[in-house]
């Protein structure tokens, strides 16, 4: 299995690539940054793992280069916590918290490696794709957002909707097409953070044949799709400044006109849109047009964490569970009593998006039909130890796999001979 180590601190890089060649079942290859590894990784990578937190390109820029391409696990440090979660909708399966146990990893990219191979020889009826029907409320904060929703889906007003990242803004915009009169016409999304700012606009309003380069034939755009229907706009705080005053003249409008087209066409279609940014502050500064904002937020509907409801946690997860037990032709699972209480008692900082991953993973994983807590596998995404014990660890292991060489040592964890002793006085090792 080849691996590729995408870390730019070299302390830690060096302290996996030791770590890691006590397993000769894997083949890895380390790269001091995103940009590097992006010109040398090829279709022979079976895995990346990489830290989050970079310079030049973090690790939600490289995921997005990545594609797809490629099974993803990110190393992340509580203050960085947010972007993994974050990576979670980018299509990352699994994030461990920094400092971990080099057993934790190996773990992680074991049952990476179990997932994926399911998932290739999952026969193609079964693996058929299964929507994700909605969400129950059986929670008053949520109970609350769902009537708020109802009642603006009677009208044609703009609605925002707020929350934290995996809350399950689309789910909720679907809801609120489906509850309205145009829910016989196009429901059509688009992800603002997802696009290249320079194909957005052609996106959104479409363009006519020889518009720009490599516009072979006329496009129509997102608003003529969604005709009649309902234009979902997600991450609308990614959209760029120049673009935002576009589409506040088709929402003034109500018309729209392609690229390299002279004529405007008529539009009917209600807005929702989606953010998990603080609009204001970006209006503050500038980042985002406040004339937009009070067009997009005729209704706003603020849509709950999961921490917050609670009382759905594991009716989605059992959802979840059937849907993934019927995509992958098993048999029926259940959870424990254990695995139930553990899904009760975490956090879920990356709400229902996390949630739905974390229980696709535990199906597949779990060797009866019955469901453990150990096959949620969160305890790699628990609070973890202390910086001090990582170091005193990797200290150790450096000093060991260099035979006692203090001064090899040294440039291995990239600090001078005599930083070096004061750490090993300082942690009391033996040397």
């Amino acid at each position: 299995m080849k691996i590729a180590i995408v870390e730019d601190d070299i302390n830690m890089r060096k302290s996996l690539e030791i770590a890691m060649s006590d397993y000769p079942e894997f083949e890895i290859v380390s790269f001091k940054s995103a940009k590097d590894a992006l010109l040398k990784l090829d279709e022979s990578f079976d895995l990346i793992v990489s830290d989050i937190n970079m310079p030049g390109m973090d690790g939600i820029e490289f995921v997005k280069e990545l594609g797809g391409k490629y099974e993803v696990i990110i190393m992340t440090g509580n203050a960085t916590l947010q972007k993994a979660i974050d990576s979670i909708q980018l299509g990352v399966k699994d994030f461990l918290l920094k400092p971990f146990e080099i057993e934790t990893l190996i773990t992680a990219i074991k049952r990476s490696h179990k997932v994926q191979e399911v998932i290739k020889h999952t026969p193609k009826k079964a693996k058929k794709e299964l929507p994700f029907s909605g969400f129950t409320a059986n929670s008053p904060a949520l109970s609350k957002a769902v009537n708020m929703a109802q009642k603006a889906a009677k009208t044609d007003a703009s609605i925002l909707l707020t929350g934290e990242s995996g809350v399950g803004k689309e789910v909720f915009a679907k809801f609120i097409h489906e509850s309205s009169p145009r829910k016989n016409k196009p429901f059509v999304a688009i992800n603002m953070a997802a696009i290249p700012d320079n194909l957005l606009e052609s996106e959104l309003f479409g363009f006519e044949k020889g518009a720009f380069t490599d516009a072979f034939q006329s496009k129509a755009g997102h608003f003529e799709l969604a005709e009649g229907g309902t234009l979902f706009l997600d991450e609308i705080g990614e959209m760029p400044y120049g673009v935002q005053a576009k589409l506040l003249r088709v929402l003034q409008e109500r018309e729209v006109q392609r690229l390299g087209s002279s004529k405007p066409l008529k539009i009917d279609v209600r807005i929702i849109s989606a953010t998990n940014a603080n609009l204001h502050k970006q209006i503050e500064e500038s980042a985002f047009r406040e004339d937009l904002y009070y067009r997009l937020n005729t209704i706003p509907v603020e849509i709950p964490p999961l921490r917050e409801r609670k009382e759905e946690i594991l009716d989605i997860a059992n959802k979840v569970l059937q849907d993934n037990c019927e995509k992958y032709g098993f048999e029926h699972k259940h959870f424990d009593e254990l695995s139930q209480e553990a899904l009760l008692a975490y956090r879920w900082p990356g709400n229902i998006r996390e949630l739905v991953s974390v229980i696709e993973r535990a199906t597949i994983l779990s060797e009866t039909d019955l469901i453990c807590a150990d096959e949620l596998f969160l305890e790699s995404r628990q609070k973890p130890k202390s910086i001090s014990a990582m170091e005193e660890e990797l200290i150790q292991e450096v000093i060991l796999s260099c035979k006692m060489d203090l001064e090899e040592s040294a440039k291995l964890l990239g600090m001078s001979r005599s930083t070096l002793e004061k750490k090993i006085k300082h942690y009391n090792l033996s040397h």
